[in-house]
């Protein structure tokens, strides 16, 4: 089940954070989201418990994926597609017309979910991210009702 990340959820996205990525939001940065209009957090729940989550930011009419994760035992289950697909879908309802994220530039399975979902690349940004140094490709996709994704 997908839902909007709610106080109880800030400890397991920072902790999923730390597991995943060399440079974690800290629990006080996810915290701050909630308050936040221009952000938008969902979690997925198995059984009651969370297991993945998307967060985003808008600068009308445009938004940008700020973090997707999900726990190791869970991935490879069309999770992560899921909540790229219900973020389109509530960020179009918000009169969004754009997403736009980055992603390591060897993140192959990721490269590949995106663009699936109709993401292009558009440009490279040298040396983005650090513990690897690495480069991260700049990917974006235009949203519209009539995406036959959604």
């Amino acid at each position: 089940m997908i839902l909007p990340m709610n106080e109880g959820h800030v400890a397991f996205v920072a902790e999923l954070e730390r597991l995943c990525f060399s440079a974690p939001w800290s629990e006080r940065s996810i915290a701050s989201e909630l308050n936040n209009e221009y952000s938008l957090w969902l979690v997925e729940e198995r059984e009651g418990v969370a297991v993945a989550y998307v967060g985003s930011q808008s600068c009308p009419p445009e938004a940008d994926v700020m973090n997707i994760a999900v726990s190791p035992d869970y991935r490879r289950q069309g999770i992560g597609e899921a909540l790229m697909v219900a973020l389109m879908d509530a960020l179009l309802e918000r009169g969004m017309e754009s997403l736009t994220l980055e992603v390591r530039a060897s993140n192959a399975p990721a490269i590949g979910l995106y663009t699936r979902l109709g993401f292009t690349e558009v440009g490279r940004r040298r040396n983005y991210y650090t513990d690897p140094q690495e480069d991260a490709l700049i990917m974006r996709k235009e949203l519209c009702h009539a995406d036959p994704v959604y």
